[in-house]
C-alpha cells in the first residue's frame, strides 16, 4: 500500500514538473514584455532553488550575496542573467525531448515484444516487457491499458484496475481504460462500478452506443445469472420438491449404457419438471447442458446425420427440453448456442426433411430471433450464410413450418450481420432456389412465399445484394412470370404475392444496367396492365415501377404513352391520394420530358392544368417540382400558355421561383415554367409586372437555361 502511494506520488511530481517546463518555455518565448519578465523572474527563483538543494545535499555552504552599488550593473547582470537562464531553459528542454525520444523508441519496442507475447497467449511475459516498457516511459497510456488485458486474462483484476486508473492519468479520454475497467470490475461482481465505466465510454463518444449497450447488457445478465443461483440455492436449501427432482432426473440421465428410449423418457421427464426460472437455473448449475458431451448414445443419436425412429424421438425430446430451459432465459441461451454439438447440429437439423425436428428446431430458433439479444446471440456464434437458402425452402411447406421459418428470417434481417452474412450464398444458393418459387407460385405456400418476397426486399437496403439481384436475368423473368399469372389466379394469397413482387421490383430498379434495359418494355406493359387492378395497392405499386423503369428507356416511354399512360395517370392524380400522386407525377414528368404525343396529351386530358395547378399547391416538394416540370414542358404546344391567360399561375409559380424549398428543383423547374409561360404568351408578363416578379425572375434567370 504504501509503496504505491509513493509510486503515485513519483509520477504526480514527474508530470507537473513537465507540465511546469513546458509553460516556462512558453512564457519565455512570449511577446507580451510582462509575461516575460514575470517568467523569467521565475525560472530565476526556480534556478536558485535547485542549486541551493543541491547545496544543502553536500552540506556546504556559499553566501552567494552581492551587493550591488550601481544600478546599470544590476541592470546588466539581470539582463545577461536571463539570457543565461533561458539559454540553461532550452538546453535542458532539449536534452529532456532527446531523452524522451530515445526512451519512447525503446517502450514501443518492448510494447511490440509485449503485444508478441500476448498474441501467443504468454500473459506472464507480456507483462513483463509491458511492464520493462513503462520503466523507460511511465507515462505511455497504451502500456498500461495493455497491461491490463494481460492481467485480465491472469484473472488479477485488481491489478487490472490499478493499469486502468494509471491509463486514465495519462489520457482521461481512454475508452479502452474504462472498457477494461468495466470488465474487471464485472469479474469482482462490482455490478455498479462497472456500469459507470461504460457510461463513461457513452459520455467520451457518443457513437459508441452499440458497445456500450452490448457492454450493459453483458452487466445486467451477469448480475441476473448470480441472483438467480443464488435464489435456487435456497430453494434447493430449503428441501423444496420442485427444486430437488431437477438434480435426480439429471443423476439418472447420467447413468451411463442404457438404450436410448430410456433417455428420451427421461429427457420428456424433466422437461417437465421444469416450470419456471428457478429450475432453469438449477438445471445449468447441475451441469445439464453437459448431457450431450458426457453421454456418448445421447450425442451418437443427436448428431446422426440419417436417423431411425428411436433417434428421431430423442432428438425431439432435447428439442423439447431445450425450448424449455432457454424460454425467457438468456444465460442459458448462450450456455446452449456456444455448445459445440448444437451450435453444429442446427443447419443440420433444420435441412434434416424431417418434419417433427424441423418444427421443434424452429421453435427453438425463434426463442433467439424474437429479441435483440438472441439475434446477437445467433449472429455472433452461428454461420448463418445458408440460414436465408435453408431457411427459403419451407416456403413448399403447407404447415406452420412456413410461417415459423418465415418469421425467423423476418427477425434477422434487423440485423446488419445477417444481411452481410446472406451476400455470400446469394448468387450461388439463395438466387436459384429464390426464381424457382417465384416461377412455381401457384404450387407454393403463397402466403410463405408473400412474406419471403418481401424479406427479399428489404434485404435489397443492402446494396451488394440489390445489385447482385437487379443484374439476374433469371430473377427478372420470374418476377415478369408471376405478374402474368395474376391474370389468371386472382385469390388474396395470391395478390399478396403480386403486392410483394411489385415492391421487390421498386426496389431493385433502384439500380440501373443492361439487365433492365432490357426488360423495360416488357416491365412497363405489364404494370399498364395492371393499372386496371381492382385493389388501389397493387395499383399504387404498379404506378410506382413505371416511375422508375421509364427513365431507362425510350421505347418503354413511346409504348406506354400509346398505351394512353397520361390520360391514366391525371384520372389517378384527380382521385388523389398523396404516394400515388408522387408516383403519378413522376411518370407524367418522365413521359412529357422528351415526348412530344406525351405532352399533348396531358394539354387534352388536363383541361387548363386544372390538375396541374392543384398540385402546384401541394405540401409535398417532389410532387410540386415535377408539377412545376410537366408544366413547363407542355408550354411548347400550341394554345397551352394561352389557357393559362386567367389563372393564378404567375403567381403560384412565383411563389416557388423565390421560395426557400428544401428541394432547389422546385426553384429550377419553377423559374423555367415561368420563363416559358412568359415568352409562349408574353401577355403573362403584364401580371408579372404587377407581382413585381420581374426581380424575382431575374434572380432566378441562372436556372433558366434551357428557354
Amino acid at each position: 500500500m504504501l509503496a504505491g502511494a509513493e509510486q503515485e506520488e513519483d509520477f504526480q511530481r514527474f508530470l507537473r514538473r513537465v507540465d511546469d517546463i513546458a509553460n516556462l518555455v512558453q512564457g519565455l518565448n512570449s511577446t507580451d514584455p510582462a509575461v516575460r519578465e514575470k517568467t523569467i523572474a521565475e525560472t530565476e527563483k526556480r534556478l536558485h532553488d535547485q542549486e541551493t538543494s543541491k547545496e544543502g545535499e553536500s552540506k556546504t555552504t556559499v553566501n552567494r550575496t552581492v551587493i550591488n552599488t550601481r544600478a546599470s550593473d544590476t541592470a546588466n547582470a539581470e539582463a545577461a542573467n536571463a539570457d543565461g537562464f533561458l539559454a540553461i531553459l532550452e538546453k535542458d528542454a532539449k536534452e529532456r525531448a532527446k531523452r524522451r525520444k530515445r526512451n519512447e523508441r525503446l517502450a514501443n519496442a518492448l510494447k511490440e515484444k509485449g503485444n508478441d507475447a500476448f498474441r501467443k497467449g504468454d500473459y506472464v511475459i507480456a507483462i513483463q516487457r509491458y511492464t520493462e516498457g513503462l520503466e523507460k516511459l511511465k507515462d505511455k497510456q497504451e502500456l498500461y491499458t495493455n497491461r491490463a488485458q494481460a492481467y485480465l486474462k491472469m484473472h488479477e483484476y485488481e491489478k487490472a484496475i490499478g493499469d486502468c486508473e494509471w491509463a486514465l492519468k495519462c489520457n482521461e479520454k481512454c475508452i479502452k481504460a474504462y472498457f477494461l475497467m468495466g470488465k474487471a470490475h464485472l469479474a469482482l461482481k462490482h455490478y455498479s462500478e462497472s456500469r459507470q465505466c461504460y457510461e463513461k465510454i457513452l459520455q467520451i463518444d457518443p457513437h459508441k452506443e452499440s458497445l456500450f449497450k452490448d457492454c450493459m447488457n453483458e452487466v445486467n445478465l451477469e448480475e441476473k445469472r448470480m441472483k438467480d443461483e443464488e435464489k435456487a440455492m435456497k430453494e434447493v436449501q430449503s428441501g423444496k420438491l420442485a427444486a430437488l427432482s431437477i438434480k435426480e432426473l439429471l443423476q439418472k440421465l447420467d447413468r451411463p449404457d442404457q438404450n436410448i428410449l430410456y433417455y428420451a423418457g427421461g429427457i420428456r421427464l424433466l422437461t417437465g419438471a421444469v416450470k419456471d426460472c428457478t429450475e432453469q437455473t438449477l438445471f445449468r448449475t447441475n451441469n445439464g447442458f453437459s448431457i450431450l458431451k458426457d453421454n456418448e448414445i445421447v450425442r451418437r443419436a443427436f448428431c446422426a446425420e440419417r436417423k431411425n425412429t428411436d433417434e428421431v424421438d430423442l432428438s425431439v425430446s432435447l428439442l423439447f427440453l431445450w425450448q424449455a430451459v432457454c424460454a425467457g432465459n438468456e444465460e442459458n441461451q448462450r450456455l446452449l448456442l456456444t455448445h459445440p454439438d448444437v451450435n453444429a447440429q442446427l443447419p443440420n437439423l433444420l435441412s434434416s426433411g424431417v418434419p417433427e425436428i424441423q418444427k421443434e428446431t424452429l421453435a427453438l430458433i425463434s426463442l433467439y430471433s424474437e429479441n435483440e439479444n438472441g439475434r446477437r446471440l445467433l449472429v455472433r456464434h452461428q454461420d448463418l450464410s445458408k440460414w436465408l437458402q435453408i431457411l427459403m425452402t419451407f416456403v413448399n411447406s403447407t404447415d406452420a413450418r412456413a410461417s415459423s421459418a418465415m418469421n425467423i428470417l423476418s427477425d434477422l434481417t434487423e440485423e446488419e450481420r445477417f444481411k452481410t452474412q446472406c451476400r455470400v450464398m446469394l448468387s450461388t444458393g439463395v438466387l436459384p432456389l429464390f426464381t424457382q418459387l417465384l416461377t412455381s407460385a401457384k404450387l407454393v405456400n403463397q402466403a410463405a412465399l408473400a412474406r419471403c418476397i418481401g424479406i427479399v426486399g428489404n434485404l435489397c437496403a443492402d446494396v451488394v445484394i440489390r445489385m447482385q439481384m437487379a443484374k439476374s436475368k433469371e430473377c427478372w423473368q420470374a418476377c415478369l412470370k408471376l405478374v402474368d399469372e395474376c391474370f389468371d389466379v386472382s385469390t388474396p394469397k395470391y395478390q399478396e404475392c403480386l403486392f410483394a413482387v411489385l415492391g421487390l421490383m421498386m426496389n431493385l430498379l433502384l439500380e440501373s444496367n443492361v439487365i433492365i434495359q432490357y426488360f423495360a418494355v416488357d416491365i412497363s406493359g405489364r404494370c399498364m396492365s395492371l393499372l386496371r387492378d381492382k385493389d388501389g395497392r397493387i395499383v399504387t405499386r404498379a404506378i410506382g415501377v413505371l416511375s422508375r423503369i421509364l427513365p431507362s428507356s425510350s421505347s418503354a416511354v413511346e409504348e406506354v404513352v400509346k398505351g394512353g399512360v397520361v390520360k391514366k395517370m391525371i384520372k389517378f392524380l384527380k382521385a388523389g391520394g398523396q404516394l400515388t400522386s408522387s408516383y403519378s407525377m413522376k411518370t407524367l414528368s418522365i413521359c412529357t420530358r422528351s415526348n412530344r404525343q406525351a405532352q399533348e396529351d396531358l394539354v387534352k386530358s388536363d383541361k387548363g392544368f386544372s390538375v396541374l395547378l392543384k398540385l402546384l399547391d401541394s405540401e409535398n416538394e417532389m410532387i410540386v417540382g415535377n408539377a412545376a416540370f410537366c408544366l413547363g414542358q407542355c408550354l411548347a404546344v400550341p394554345g397551352a400558355a394561352t389557357s393559362l391567360l386567367n389563372s393564378n399561375v404567375v403567381m403560384i409559380l412565383l411563389k416557388h421561383a423565390g421560395g426557400d424549398a428544401t428541394r432547389t428543383s422546385v426553384q429550377e423547374n419553377a423559374a423555367i415554367a415561368l420563363g416559358k409561360l412568359c415568352v409562349a404568351e408574353p401577355r403573362h408578363i403584364f401580371q408579372l409586372r404587377r407581382l413585381n416578379g420581374l426581380a424575382i425572375l431575374n434572380s432566378s434567370m441562372k436556372y433558366v437555361h434551357s428557354i
